[in-house]
């Protein structure tokens, strides 16, 4: 069953509006009532379906662009289905020093799965993450939200274990359809500055915006232009020489 399809959202909806009224009813603007509903929601179906968004925007009176753009924002609402354990291994300095790498590196081999995949039974989303905040407990995790420290190939074993015979301490996530290979939803748009796009390799420096470019060869064919005009590359060019002079000279007599 696809993503994109939801599960008797008309049930979903019954349960979840009593809830929602009373959120809106405690803000003096009901848009404040927003991320608790789309938590609410996630909380029932185990991801934010486009239906919860759509229903949303439809309670709060507000567009679904502000609703769809809100919930990408944060990262712990998934707006495809995940797993029923999300597995969230920090991967910062701390844990790094205490061994994350071989952790990492085992939960990858252990569930066949990368960073933002979920295995093919829909059991495990696993996600490498930024600091958890638990330095002193390295490396770390969180389990559906919460802790786990002191991470070992061991405790992997075991927990993985318990998870798969539903006997784990840290209850699974509701799970209202069957998720897809990941749950990451990439950008529809290129976010790059101009600079760095059609370039061999946008996160490499070299990426040079088309207007600085025909800037330098306009000043390359005619240097009178910054004879002519205070410009910025005139600033630049008499910045440079008023530093050598020294600073005491800058300051009017």
């Amino acid at each position: 069953m696809k993503a994109t399809q939801t599960r008797n959202f008309a049930g979903v909806l019954a349960q979840i509006k009593p809830e929602a009224e009373r959120l809106i009813a405690q803000y003096p603007q009901k848009q404040s009532a927003l991320l608790p509903i789309l938590h609410a929601f996630q909380n029932v179906e185990g991801w934010v379906s486009p239906e919860a968004l759509a229903t949303t925007g439809e309670l709060l009176g507000l567009p679904l662009s502000v609703i769809e753009s809100t919930a990408s924002f944060y990262t712990l609402f998934f707006r495809r289905p995940v797993g029923r354990y999300v597995l969230q291994v920090c991967r910062n300095l701390s844990c790094q020093l205490r061994g994350a790498e071989e952790m990492m590196a085992y939960f990858r081999e252990k569930l066949n799965v990368r960073h933002l995949e979920t295995t093919y039974d829909g059991t495990f989303s696993y996600e490498e993450v930024e600091c958890l905040a638990a330095c002193d407990r390295a490396p770390c995790m969180q389990v559906n939200l919460e802790f786990v420290y002191d991470l070992t190939r061991e405790k992997i074993d075991e927990m993985l274990r318990a998870m798969e015979g539903g006997t784990f301490e840290t209850k699974p996530l509701p799970q209202s359809a069957k998720p897809d290979a990941t749950w990451s939803i990439g950008q529809e748009a290129p976010k790059k500055s101009p600079g760095a796009q059609g370039v061999s390799n946008p996160n490499e420096p070299g990426g040079l915006d088309p207007s600085g470019e025909k800037t330098i060869l306009r000043l390359v064919a005619d240097p009178r232009i910054i004879e002519s005009r205070p410009s910025a590359e005139r600033l630049v060019r008499d910045g440079g020489a008023l530093l050598e002079r020294g600073a005491e000279d800058s300051w009017p007599s």
